[in-house]
């Protein structure tokens, strides 16, 4: 689960269950995709993804998954190895990228998945998480599972929670994420950060010595009249003589209410002349204004996918999470996570400040789609990649939805008023100047909270975007500064855009850290533009700008 901002101390319980991201995040209705058409208002560039219907998706999967052992061996894994096809990408000039997780001996791997990539008629390379070959003496562990779910429990508890019962034993896996590969134990503490945010703390413990090897929260944190974007149009459902807030021109996106709850699935929002909201912010539990923002967010997101980059949902499987507002009393974040599919708002201080903001909602829904592809773990420089592309993705959906509102920036969270100052969550093109973000690489970059360690690549975008110095863009005053104290001329937003959307999805992998998402976005910029062309040396440019060569 990936909250929008950092937060604190955890009430904890152990479990299993694998959960992903919170932010601190007039739709148009969609037809049915086909197999080989490219995004509304993309251009036609061979490197490009193409929109692949729910039922093309499928079967392309399947021809992959049927050929799987073949191209184990291909690529040289050994014979206790086996390749599970997690998502497929097709692009215009017939490019295949096929990403794969990873088992050893029935075991997964974490830290062993992989992207093929076989153009038509041409030679087939492989991206890889690690390079390091998988290989461990035995999948027996000397370490009993009680002994891992104690340890994980006690490392929640280090980091202020409180411990509560466990849920169910530690499953077995090979961690090959850092360093030489061993059998691990994975456990999941659940229950609720101090803060009243979902906790899934990932622990690993090595089975062989019970020596904690590493860990990371899992957990994202993130017609009505709206509070924050004016009045909308909502895609809705009427069953009978009541409206529900139920979108089927969307994959079937629901909104419900927890009403102060923070668990189950909440209340379906009806209503019964299909108005929504009084684009005013209320204490009541039953308030239909912060479920008018977060269905539109969520169906501006889905629009902005689709007509941008060609995905049909988050799981680019034509179907939709589900949003739930109102949760807890006075919680002053947003998240998402993978274990529900699904994005919950808090209400904010005094419960009239509610998260649901359309770049808020954007970012949340952008952990999950980094989840099912790039997958990139949620520590270190990759947990600040991850971050990064929740913002750089919730950006460009304010931007998409043009609503005059709620005018798309540069600028993170600016309408919710986190900081109670009116000021911003974050600022992409100084990162700095929230008094926390890093506005350029360095060496311990990793040790930083990752909402923070984003800033580089935030501020990348921005200079990749709209280059270097002061401008203004839609009445918004910016002035970007490079680290070497070089110009950099933007390429604009959409080419920006596109080259990030195909790094993540083709190129970046769950352990890409800095050095590798340069890597990655040059290989986009290549296989869009081409390796000679000025977007190409404008990406070059940037993450020099940037400190990162």
């Amino acid at each position: 689960m990936t909250p929008l901002y950092a937060r604190r101390r955890t009430a904890l319980a152990a479990a299993t269950a694998v959960v992903a991201g919170a932010l601190l995040t007039t739709g148009l209705a969609t037809g049915t995709a086909t197999a080989g058409s490219a995004p509304a208002g993309t251009p036609a560039l061979g490197g490009a993804p193409v929109l692949l219907s729910a039922a093309a998706r499928t079967s392309l999967i399947q021809e992959q998954q049927a050929t799987a052992a073949d191209t184990a061996e291909a690529i040289g894994l050994g014979a206790r190895e086996k390749l599970i096809v997690k998502d497929v990408v097709r692009d215009v000039d017939g490019t295949v990228h096929t990403r794969y997780e990873r088992t050893y001996a029935g075991l997964p791997v974490l830290g062993g998945d992989l992207v093929v990539h076989q153009p038509e008629g041409g030679a087939r390379t492989v991206t890889k998480a690690v390079r390091t070959a998988v290989a461990v003496p035995s999948v027996t562990p000397k370490v009993g599972a009680a002994k891992a779910e104690a340890q994980a429990l006690a490392a929640a508890g280090k980091a202020g929670a409180e411990r509560t019962e466990a849920g169910s034993a530690p499953r077995r896996v090979i961690w090959a994420a850092e360093g030489t590969p061993v059998l691990a134990y994975e456990t999941v503490v659940g229950g609720l950060q101090e803060d009243g945010t979902p906790n899934e703390l990932h622990v690993i413990t090595d089975a062989t010595t019970g020596e904690k090897l590493h860990e990371w929260q899992a957990v994202h944190t993130g017609t009505g009249r709206s509070l924050y974007s004016g009045s909308v149009t909502l895609g809705t459902y009427k069953s009978g003589s009541t409206y529900q807030l139920y979108d089927t021109a969307r994959g079937g996106h629901k909104t419900y209410n927890l009403a102060r709850s923070t668990s189950g699935t909440g209340t379906l929002f009806t209503d019964a002349d299909d108005t929504w909201g009084t684009g005013t912010a209320s204490s009541s539990s039953s308030d239909q204004t912060a479920a008018v923002d977060a269905a539109y967010g969520a169906q501006i997101t889905w629009d902005f996918y689709k007509n941008t980059f060609g995905r049909n949902g988050i799981r680019n499987d034509g179907k939709a999470a589900y949003s739930r507002v109102h949760y807890g009393s006075n919680y002053v974040n947003a998240f998402w996570q993978d274990s529900c599919f699904c994005m919950t708002y808090g209400d904010g201080t005094g419960n009239v400040n509610p998260l649901t903001s359309l770049d808020v909602a954007g970012h949340e829904m952008s952990h999950g789609v980094t989840s099912v592809t790039a997958g990139l773990r949620y520590s270190g420089e990759s947990g600040g990649l991850n971050e990064a592309t929740s913002d750089i993705f919730g950006t460009g959906a304010e931007f998409y939805a043009a609503n005059s509102a709620d005018a798309g920036d540069y600028l993170i969270g600016e309408k919710i008023d986190i900081n109670g100052d009116g000021s911003p969550l974050r600022y992409m093109d100084k990162p700095s100047k929230d008094g926390a973000s890093r506005d350029y690489w360095s060496s311990n970059l990793g040790s930083v909270d990752v909402h923070y360690s984003s800033g580089p690549a935030n501020h990348f975008f921005f200079l990749l975007s709209e280059g270097s110095g002061a401008r203004t863009v839609n009445g918004v005053s910016y002035n970007s500064p490079t680290y070497d104290g070089s110009t950099v001329t933007g390429i604009g937003r959409a080419k920006a855009l596109q080259i990030w959307y195909k790094a993540l999805t083709t190129y970046f992998t769950s352990t890409t850290n800095y050095k590798a998402a340069r890597t990655g976005t040059l290989s986009a910029a290549s296989a869009l533009y081409g390796s000679g062309s000025a977007e190409y040396k404008a990406v070059e440019a940037a993450w020099k700008a940037v400190n990162v060569s």
